[in-house]
Formats: structure tokens, C-alpha cells, sequence
């Protein structure tokens, strides 16, 4: 099934031209998570594009170093990336500060990286748990704590983590991810009254059901596109760069008052 999920470089063919541009992003430092392939190489593509200095982790090497290969080709400033899995904290945190030695302290985190990977309630163990909790959960806050001293010496900054529609919809198959993506609410509006006296505002992007290349080989079948024309109020399918536009907004001084809060890009689906 064919579906188009967005070139490396930018938005689907055709749309850059007509889409936003945010002078406030251009020369910020931006980290994100999980940067090499779905939603996270889009984010990534997308503040390459803003003209941002953008750093970024994944554990997905050879895929890591071509999208940065194919956005200095388009003539972009070239990512900075760095193999880490993010369940090692300490190695997460010393990878954020040697990229913040190299390009200075970041302007802008964003936690991406997440895996949804399906089980069942009887099938959990003690240490499946701790790992789920380790990759979706976790990382979020250690990320959120290496950036702070940072973002308190320039005056503030902005840190977008992204949720899920997951557990909004009451959706089954993963419970220790719904349980996950249900906290990052929490973790957001908490930091959010922590860090707003420092200009440090803290969001929530909230996805659907997007269409990564992942989505679309394992999960994406006639079922399935039934179930999005039925549960989407919005036609079509939900893209890693419709997301992607979200974070910039909420990345740019554009959004100078927004904080604590939770934004859904899902169609008006949940």
C-alpha cells in the first residue's frame, strides 16, 4: 500500500513553498531524540530548514548519517549526530553536553524518541516493563534536566515532548506505553510551573496515527484504513510532517506565551 510519508528534506512535495517560515528559529540550537528516521527525521529536516543548528540521537546509525548526508546536499547546515541509546542516562546526559560544548547550549529540546512496540497484560515482565518505562518514560525527564542549566543562562528556551493519542483513545495492545505516553502530560505541566520563571516553556505534541514508513509496513492494512476514515473528522493520511510543523511553531518565539499545555495533531481523531 502506497503511501507517501514525506521527503527527507522538508514537507511532502509541493507544500514547503506555502508553509511558515520562523525567523525566530533561524541559528537556535535545537537537540531532539530519536532523530534518524519517522517522526523524528522530519522534526529534524524541518529545523534544517528554518536554518537552526540541530543536533540529534538515535540508536539507528546508517540511517542517522544519511539524512544528514541528504540535507547537507539540499544545501542545508549539515545535523550533528550521535549514535546513543537513550535507556543509558548517563551516556544520553554526557552526549547532551559534549553536543552543547561543540554548537553551544541548546535552545530548544525536543523529546521525540519512543518505541511502541505491542504486548499483551499477561505477557509483561518485571524486566520488559523497566525496559518500555527505560525508552518511553524515562529519557524524557534526564533529557529535560540536561538542558536546564543551559536554557537558565540564555534566558529561556522551549522543550516540546511528544505524547500520544494512545491512551486518550483508550487504545489496547501496549499498556505499558499508553501508561508511558500518559505521563509525559504530567512531566510537562510539572516542569512547566518549575521552569516558567526562567522563560523555560514546557509542551506537549500529542500524535495520531501517523503514517511513518514503520506504520505503514507493520500496521497499515484495509482494517486500518477503514478504522482512520471512520475515527479522523480530516480525510487523508496523518503525516510525520504535519507533527513536525507543530514543534516548530512551538519552538519559535511565535509561541512566546504558550506553556503546559498539550497540542493534538491527530485529524480530530481523539
Amino acid at each position: 500500500m502506497a503511501v507517501q510519508v514525506g521527503s527527507a528534506a522538508g514537507t511532502v512535495e509541493g507544500t514547503e513553498a506555502r508553509l511558515a517560515k520562523f525567523p525566530s528559529l533561524e541559528g537556535k540550537r535545537v537537540f531532539v531524540t530519536g532523530g534518524g528516521s519517522g517522526i523524528g527525521e522530519m522534526i529534524v529536516s524541518a529545523f534544517a530548514e528554518q536554518g537552526a543548528k540541530v543536533a540529534f540521537v538515535d540508536i539507528a546509525t546508517d540511517a542517522s548519517l544519511a539524512l544528514c548526508e541528504r540535507l547537507a546536499l539540499a544545501g542545508l547546515e549539515k545535523p550533528l549526530f550521535r549514535q546513543c541509546d537513550i535507556r543509558d542516562i548517563p551516556a544520553l546526559q554526557q552526549t547532551m553536553q559534549s553536543l552543547a560544548e561543540q554548537i553551544g547550549e541548546f535552545d530548544v529540546l525536543v523529546n521525540n524518541a519512543g518505541s511502541d512496540d505491542r504486548h499483551t497484560p499477561e505477557n509483561v515482565t518485571v524486566d520488559y516493563w523497566n525496559d518500555r518505562i527505560a525508552i518511553n518514560q524515562r529519557p524524557m525527564f534526564f533529557a529535560c534536566q540536561a538542558v536546564i542549566a543551559g536554557m537558565k543562562k540564555k534566558g529561556g528556551g522551549s522543550i516540546i515532548n511528544l505524547g500520544s493519542t494512545s491512551w486518550h483513545i483508550a487504545g489496547g495492545g501496549y499498556p505499558v506505553y499508553t501508561t508511558a505516553k500518559a505521563s509525559v502530560s504530567g512531566l510537562t505541566r510539572g516542569l512547566a510551573r518549575d521552569l516558567g520563571p526562567y522563560n523555560i516553556r514546557v509542551n506537549t505534541v500529542t500524535p495520531g496515527w501517523v503514517m511513518t514508513e514503520r506504520q505503514v509496513k507493520l500496521w497499515l492494512d484495509e482494517e486500518g484504513e477503514a478504522l482512520i476514515k471512520r475515527s479522523q473528522c480530516l480525510p487523508g493520511h496523518l503525516l510525520p510532517w504535519h507533527v513536525a510543523r507543530m514543534v516548530l511553531f512551538l519552538a519559535a518565539d511565535d509561541s512566546a506565551m504558550c506553556s503546559a499545555q498539550e497540542y493534538i495533531v491527530d485529524g480530530g481523531w481523539a
